[in-house]
């Protein structure tokens, strides 16, 4: 593929002027005294650090609205312009890389997935090199530059370098993501772990704004968890915080492939789902639809091998909430089509298992399917295009 070098910068010249943007881009549109308000800035930095932003085109002043001034500083509310930019956003599974083009604003605006028959990094980065083509054709057709990619991955992903220092499902060590793309790609690339992507969007975009301090928490093949806390996410001194897959619910448990026994990931991932349901049914599923199937009709032993992994999956949540008292805990994945059948496990045992006022957490369901994931490593790719030096710039 022809590089497609990146033709500009976001005209962000300070850490307040990100900070604005990033507030009108998440709870817009504000008028400036608002954005003062839930920036903490001063009015005057506000209009100072709008201005500029203005004139390139990434925010707008709505005029429509008569609005009266106040101290007489224009009080029409201000927004982001999501078609002044787009954005390429990859996920990548062990089966297929599912790639989205997003505007500014993180708004799909096309879709693509193509499968993988191979797991090696030379065949990915081929998958991912032809399907970035397809949405660069895409954005083409709209007349608007791609300014950045973002890939999702699932494992021990190093943002700062770029790089999967260990993904045990594509059996990748220590690859430089962010560097071979770009090279393949020629687009400025953020490699980040595929939960802490989703996170970013939940936070700019979705279920998290204007929290502070809340969790999400994946159920599927694993068990993943990203953090915001006072308006950050946390990545951790070595990159792995929020690991609650790997927490110890029952010390008795089965065998994690972390090498150790009764964590949240042993008893509620799928493929510990499924190993339990042939154990308890007799029956060799071969996938979780399967799996679902035996439980909705009844088979004896596949009900309560979800209701355990709710149970197992309550107490992680309540890990979380007794350590950082979220003010919001949301779960989501592939997993949560089997919701239904341990809903009332999760719900009950996080209440029992929660300490005090952390029991008063809200927690919420959101079934997301791949293509949110694609759209949560965009998020990374505008996080990292609007504080290029800052990885998890606070709100």
């Amino acid at each position: 593929m022809r590089p497609t070098p990146r033709v500009e910068t976001f005209p962000a010249n300070t850490p307040a002027v990100s900070q604005i943007f990033t507030t009108v881009l998440s709870q817009g549109p504000l008028t400036r005294l608002e954005v003062a308000r839930r920036a903490g800035l001063s009015p005057a930095a506000v209009t100072k650090a709008v201005r500029p932003l203005i004139e390139a085109g990434y925010l707008v002043e709505d005029t429509a609205e008569e609005t009266r001034p106040a101290l007489g500083r224009p009080a029409n509310p201000v927004r982001v312009d999501g078609g002044r930019a787009l954005f390429v956003g990859v996920k990548v599974t062990g089966d297929e890389v599912i790639g989205v083009l997003t505007d500014l604003c993180c708004e799909i605006r096309a879709a693509r997935h193509v499968p993988l028959a191979d797991r090696d990094p030379k065949p990915v980065l081929a998958a991912i090199a032809d399907l970035v083509g397809e949405l660069l054709a895409e954005a083409g057709k709209l007349g608007v530059g791609v300014h950045g990619l973002g890939i999702a991955v699932s494992g021990d992903v190093d943002r700062v370098e770029g790089a999967v220092r260990y993904s045990p499902f594509l059996e990748w060590r220590d690859v430089p993501l962010a560097e071979l793309a770009a090279m393949t790609t020629g687009l400025p690339v953020t490699v980040d772990n595929d939960v802490r992507a989703l996170t970013v969007a939940e936070q700019w975009f979705g279920a998290g704004v204007g929290l502070s301090d809340f969790a999400v928490v994946t159920v599927g093949a694993g068990i993943g968890c990203g953090l915001v806390v006072h308006g950050r996410v946390v990545s951790g001194a070595h990159g792995v915080a929020g690991e609650i897959g790997h927490v110890t619910v029952d010390p008795a448990g089965p065998p994690c492939h972390c090498g150790n026994r009764g964590c949240v990931e042993a008893i509620a991932g799928e493929a510990a789902i499924l190993r339990r349901i042939r154990e308890a049914t007799g029956t060799q599923v071969a996938d979780a639809t399967e799996a679902l199937d035996l439980a909705h009709r009844g088979v004896t032993g596949a009900r309560e091998v979800y209701a355990r992994a709710g149970e197992a999956i309550g107490r992680g949540i309540a890990t979380v909430a007794n350590l950082l008292g979220p003010e919001r805990v949301i779960i989501s994945g592939e997993g949560l089509a089997a919701y239904d059948l341990f809903a009332e496990q999760i719900r009950d045992t996080f209440t029992a298992a929660a300490f005090g006022s952390a029991a008063h957490c809200d927690v919420q369901t959101r079934p997301l399917p791949f293509e949110e994931w694609a759209r949560g490593a965009a998020a990374t790719a505008i996080q990292s295009f609007i504080t290029p030096d800052d990885p998890h710039p606070s709100r």
